[in-house]
């Protein structure tokens, strides 16, 4: 098979796809014939080295495809069945090696480039909407990056609980996009605490942030007093070490640094949120946007594309 292993941290150039040996099941294990592998942030940190890989190290966290074949002990899956998984590194390639554990069922009417999309950042929003903080309605909520395929699935959800939207966008042409899915209110990036102020005099309840260090003081400036900030991810950099001194005089501020992985290692969880965001998807409440898909050896593109921010939406790897 074909497959993205790196042999070093570095840049876009080191997405090399070469043949590589196919993987046999071990016990517990499912190989899948990957239809499509999401590209997501963190493949981009895995890459770079922000989060260090042994190496080799496979790439690629995020999937869907059919089943073709099933390890000793195997019993909830056989050859022929469509499934997903999330935050198993290898999807970059034309067969996953996966544990059957992490596996879910795909409906058999969301396609597989429609559940490739959707696991990685729908589980995200899911929990971070639902459990990280639980929107309740009427809630004024702040979500960064509002065009981008988090920022997309963000609104709807809070839409979807019944809180006011206020958003952040860099274009004309993304605040039409962020206005669409029911983004209440589209601000710009340059000065938007105090535009959010403007909207909500006393502050948000909740601000989601995935930009990280540009973002990152006016978001807790833009909270209500013991509002709380939700840093879930650092697209534009790492925020720097800061005194927690500051949540206390901003207002007795919350401050959460959440990942998915602590959300979904209850295998019950993971299957939970799974159903939930195929429901939204099946029943029309929840949409996913593709918004480019690459040839699999176009892999170094889609991570400058990505971290460019020259597109909206989510973006997919074919193999």
């Amino acid at each position: 098979m074909r497959a993205i292993v790196i042999a070093e941290h570095g840049g876009p150039e080191v997405l090399e796809y070469k043949e590589h040996p196919d993987p046999v099941p071990g016990p517990g294990e499912v190989v899948v014939d990957v239809a499509a592998s999401g590209v997501n942030f963190i493949d981009i940190y895995h890459r770079k080295g922000v989060y260090p890989l042994e190496m080799p190290a496979p790439l690629g966290a995020e999937g869907a495809g059919r089943v073709s074949a099933v390890g000793p002990g195997v019993h909830d899956f056989r050859a022929g069945d469509m499934v997903g998984w999330l935050n198993i590194l290898g999807s970059y390639a034309e067969k996953a090696l996966v544990p059957a554990e992490r596996l879910v069922r795909v409906p058999d009417n969301v396609p597989a480039d429609l559940a490739a999309a959707a696991l990685l950042q729908g589980l995200t929003a899911h929990y971070l909407t639902h459990s990280t903080h639980e929107v309740r309605r009427g809630e004024n909520v702040l979500i960064h990056a509002g065009a981008g395929g988090m920022g997309q699935l963000l609104i709807q959800l809070a839409k979807l609980r019944g809180a006011h939207v206020i958003t952040t966008v860099s274009s004309d042409e993304k605040e039409k996009l962020a206005r669409a899915l029911g983004a209440d209110e589209v601000i710009r990036y340059d000065g938007f605490a105090e535009a959010v102020r403007r909207v909500v005099p006393s502050g948000v309840d909740v601000v989601y942030d995935g930009v990280g260090a540009a973002t990152f003081d006016g978001s807790l400036a833009s909270l209500r007093r013991r509002g709380l900030m939700v840093l879930y991810g650092a697209a534009s950099g790492p925020v720097p070490p800061f005194d927690p001194q500051r949540l206390n005089k901003s207002g007795s501020l919350y401050l959460t640094r959440p990942t998915l992985d602590h959300y979904i290692d209850d295998h019950g969880e993971l299957l939970a949120r799974a159903a939930d965001v195929f429901g939204w998807i099946e029943s029309g409440q929840l949409r996913i946007d593709i918004s480019h898909r690459y040839p699999m050896a176009e892999a170094a593109q889609a991570h400058e594309d990505l971290a460019a921010r020259r597109t909206t939406g989510k973006l997919l790897l074919i193999p």
